[in-house]
């Protein structure tokens, strides 16, 4: 009971309060506050959080409650993630990333797909050494292979292999970024 009581304190205060505060980038000391701020909230509300992350101002999570991050990942400026999402170790996401977790149901030609409901999706993975550039687009379920780049505005429909380098809407593999590599496809572990 006083975990959940903790919990629920602390996403009123990440919410209220602390997703507001400066970023980490321009103010150095009130800066370096304000991370720490949402960093203590942060790790009272997801199911871990590793050392050394940085959560920066006006980050969304929903309640944060399935949310996994490993160490010193940081999540940009205003993005927007699911709360069923696991972020490696050293990932680098960048300002204004949005990553969708769920998708409406559309089964029905009978019914309004608004009154269908929400479908329920495999969560995003993100592994070790990803780069995220700003304004990408992640759609629910999709995986994203150890140390592979997302150039910025790319939009990512599927599972992108490791040490790729991937651009665009839909995203598409550019290059490798380790010689000899078969660019093979992540699955969920």
């Amino acid at each position: 009971m006083i975990k959940k009581i903790s919990k629920t304190l602390s996403l009123l205060f990440y919410y209220a309060f602390a997703r507001h505060l400066p970023d980490s980038f321009h103010l150095k000391t009130i800066g370096y506050l304000s991370m720490r701020s949402r960093r203590l909230a942060s790790k009272h509300i997801f199911k871990s959080m590793g050392k050394g992350v940085d959560i920066d101002r006006g980050v969304k999570f929903g309640v944060g409650a399935k949310v996994e991050i490993g160490n010193d990942s940081k999540v940009g400026l205003n993005c927007q993630m699911p709360d069923n999402i696991k972020i490696g170790n050293d990932v680098m996401i960048g300002p204004d990333v949005l990553m969708l977790g769920h998708n409406h149901e559309h089964s029905s030609t009978e019914l309004p797909m608004r009154l269908q409901g929400i479908k329920e999706t495999s969560p995003i993975i993100i592994y070790d050494d990803v780069w995220i550039g700003a304004r990408v687009i992640i759609l629910p379920g999709v995986i994203i292979g150890e140390g592979a780049i997302i150039g910025a505005g790319a939009v990512v429909a599927k599972n992108i292999p490791a040490y790729s380098v991937c651009v665009g809407n839909p995203a598409r593999v550019i290059k490798s970024r380790k010689e000899n590599n078969k660019l093979s496809t992540p699955t969920s572990d």
